[in-house]
């Protein structure tokens, strides 16, 4: 069998950091544009053209830096954050009359950038840092500054901080999923191999405590044995203490959640299974099955699942309703879902003793027939009545959702 690994990634904040590249890219063509028609007001142009052949360089050669939290280091944020400020500050020496005008800076909007790129990075305080020191920036570059200064300084100060913070809560929303997702995979691998222990190693042990007990003599002790492994296995299979193997962890483009699975199913690529060769090896002097005339076609372990399924409610009329009883199997092909009864003529289930027997920990119906049904996206449904036996309807779509269906 191989073992194959399937992950599912989440991330709320790499598109962030794509959105980041295209900010400082446009900001940087802006900055340059403003620079261009604005020249004529330049007292020392050269100021102005060797900070922005600076600002274009630097800011084509570091895209790679904000694709990302890892690239996204420390002393690029630190570098990036100086480029700003030294741009801001650089204004009134290229524009003497920058400082009672409030008109725009070199870098112009180009700073927020480097302040969003904090807050991508470290949340709302890395925000509330370098937004600090970009609106001491400003405030010492315009001498005498405006309310439109203030206004502005403190614009960037708030959303900065605002997205700092969402990104906070998304990247806590992310590891919460994560766990979710570990959670839900793990209880679906322990409810897949107590159903494998339910459908051979349970009903080996039953078989032999019967038996055993019928024999008598040693043969008796043997069956005590049995039925004593069988219970403390089926404690161990109800309690969940199955070891999993997934990891969940925080990556470059978020949350992970790694599952390794056994997997024996069908290849994906392989056609669709005619239903009916895996049940009709079930038809006997004591089964009768009914199928239509043609295939019944479902994905291969779509296909498998069901039929193990209707094995197992035919293991519950051997065992409950006894070897002499009568059952059948009845296919229906509908269009969107196929439907499976297996009915019996036993004395049927009293009231309340599947709920018995699930505290007791024997989860044949729960997981060998409504653990699997559910895994494909369908459903089974019991009926019985007492002394006139027992109807289950298995129903899976088409389509089937989970791990079983997308094999097929």
């Amino acid at each position: 069998m191989a073992r194959r690994e399937r992950v599912v990634r989440m991330s709320v904040e790499q598109p962030l950091w794509r959105a980041l590249t295209g900010y400082r890219v446009l900001t940087m063509l802006y900055a340059v544009l403003l620079s261009v028609y604005g020249r004529d007001k330049y007292e020392r142009p050269w100021v102005a053209v060797a900070y922005l052949a600076v600002l274009v360089v630097w800011t084509l050669a570091t895209l790679p830096k904000v694709s990302g939290a890892v690239a996204c280091t420390k002393r690029f944020l630190g570098t990036d954050l100086a480029i700003a400020l030294a741009g801001i500050l650089l204004t009134p020496l290229a524009n003497v009359e920058a400082r009672s005008m409030d008109g725009p800076t070199l870098p112009s909007i180009w700073t927020a950038g480097s302040v969003l790129a904090f807050a991508i990075k470290g949340g709302w305080r890395w925000a509330a840092f370098a937004s600090t020191f970009v609106a001491v920036a400003n405030i010492v570059e315009r001498g005498n500054p405006s309310r439109d200064t203030f206004h502005n300084v403190l614009l960037v100060w708030v959303a900065s901080v605002a997205i700092g913070y969402v990104v906070e809560v998304a990247r806590a929303s992310e590891r919460t999923l994560a766990r979710a997702l570990e959670i839900e995979a793990a209880t679906r691998e322990r409810e897949r191999l107590a159903r494998d222990i339910h459908d051979s190693v349970l009903q080996v042990l039953a078989m032999v405590q019967r038996r055993g007990t019928a024999l008598g003599g040693e043969a008796a002790e043997l069956g005590r044995m049995a039925g004593e492994q069988e219970v403390a296995l089926r404690t161990l299979v109800s309690s969940g203490l199955v070891p999993t193997t997934r990891v969940s962890e925080d990556a470059t483009e978020g949350a992970v959640v790694r599952s390794v699975e056994v997997d024996d199913d069908e290849p994906s690529g392989r056609a669709d299974c005619d239903l009916r060769s895996l049940l009709a090896p079930h038809a006997g002097s004591r089964v009768s099955f009914a199928e239509p005339g043609a295939p019944v076609l479902l994905a291969p372990a779509a296909a498998k699942e069901l039929a193990a399924a209707v094995g197992a409610a035919l293991d519950n009329v051997r065992v409950h309703a006894g070897e002499n009883a009568q059952a059948w199997i009845l296919v229906e092909d509908w269009p969107d879902e196929v439907i499976v009864t297996v009915r019996d003529d036993g004395p049927g289930i009293p009231e309340g003793r599947l709920a018995q027997a699930e505290g007791e920990g024997r989860m044949g119906v729960a997981l060998s027939i409504r653990g699997r049904l559910r895994d494909l996206g369908g459903t089974a449904e019991l009926i019985s009545v007492p002394g006139q036996g027992t109807e289950v309807e298995l129903k899976v779509p088409k389509v089937s959702r989970g791990k079983a269906g997308s094999a097929g």
